[in-house]
């Protein structure tokens, strides 16, 4: 059954781009070592931890590594916000069992991210909880992303069907690529959040991530290069899984180089972000192209056989 909710779908829209750009400040805080410069939570306590106030609420002023700190905060404020607004207004007029349960599931996500941001913050920035608070950081905004996907006019399961009779299919390995991306992302994540974490697991995730991707990429190309609903995204990943190799690469000559620096450099910083950014957008991207298998394609089944007895005749 199609509904058609066009302004709760651009609301839906909304909520996962600001979900992204919470990532990208999520990632900020990361680059420039500013996980501590608000050190009280919930509240900012600027005056009691002797940081600059802005006088309101007690916040701090938006000057360095504060800027960072607090932005954040304020920008995952506002996103919670925004996703209890769109899950109650998807239960309102979604009927979709389905896509309520996820709304729901967003709306914990959001808090439960939140709760973890904390206990960073109070415990000191443990490697545990901050790799934690950054895996749960993509699987939030995958979840954001499916409602923006779950509440098109367009979207429905029981499109027509084209076979695929590649083994394994290009659901199970799409599926596996999405998997193996988060899996990536949480190594990198241990990786930016520790000094003695090593880097091999992230380059050997990576490896196996460019591997299950091209194979996905190549598969849709080769078979079903007619179906835009799965060719133009199988590009788009394809375009974002090259982006982040060379990013990859350059985030690691970088902070090499500046090891020693007394400060993180913001050439540094940026170019970090910008490779968690785009790991993000790989990670929506191929969780939608898993989404379009499952809607455009479908494995055979195996064919009836019916075995029949010739009648023997009697005289």
């Amino acid at each position: 059954m199609t509904e058609r909710h066009p302004w709760l779908h651009r609301y839906a829209i909304f909520v996962a781009f600001c979900t992204f750009l919470l990532v990208i400040a999520g990632a900020l805080v990361t680059g420039n070592d500013a996980g501590l410069s608000v050190p009280a939570w919930p509240t900012s306590a600027a005056g009691q931890q002797g940081l600059s106030s802005t006088g309101i609420f007690d916040m701090p002023a938006m000057v360095g590594e504060a800027r960072f700190g607090h932005g954040h905060r304020l920008v995952a404020g506002f996103v919670g916000m925004l996703t209890i607004i769109l899950a109650i207004w998807i239960w309102a007029r979604i009927s979709r069992h389905w896509v309520r349960w996820a709304a729901l599931a967003a709306v914990l996500a959001v808090v439960a991210q939140a709760l973890l941001g904390g206990v960073t913050v109070l415990r000191y920035l443990p490697v545990a909880i901050s790799t934690a608070h950054a895996a749960l950081a993509q699987i939030f905004l995958c979840l954001a992303s499916s409602l923006a996907f779950f509440t098109g006019a367009n979207w429905r399961w029981e499109e027509a069907k084209q076979v695929d009779t590649s083994s394994p299919s290009l659901q199970h390995i799409s599926s596996v690529a999405t998997g193996a991306i988060l899996v990536q992302l949480v190594l990198g994540a241990i990786y930016r959040h520790s000094r003695d974490a090593s880097i091999i697991p992230h380059i050997a995730a990576a490896c196996v991530v460019t591997l299950l991707v091209g194979w996905v990429v190549a598969g849709v190309i080769r078979r079903f290069a007619a179906q835009p609903g799965l060719a133009k995204p199988a590009l788009l990943l394809a375009g974002l899984l090259l982006s982040q190799l060379f990013l990859g690469a350059g985030s690691y000559l970088m902070r090499l180089a500046a090891r020693n620096a007394p400060q993180p450099l913001w050439a540094v910083a940026e170019i970090t972000t910008t490779h968690v950014a785009v790991g993000a957008a790989l990670l929506v991207t191929c969780l939608y192209v898993t989404f379009q298998t499952h809607r455009y394609l479908g494995v055979p089944r195996g064919e009836l056989k019916v075995a029949s007895t010739p009648h023997q005749a009697t005289t």
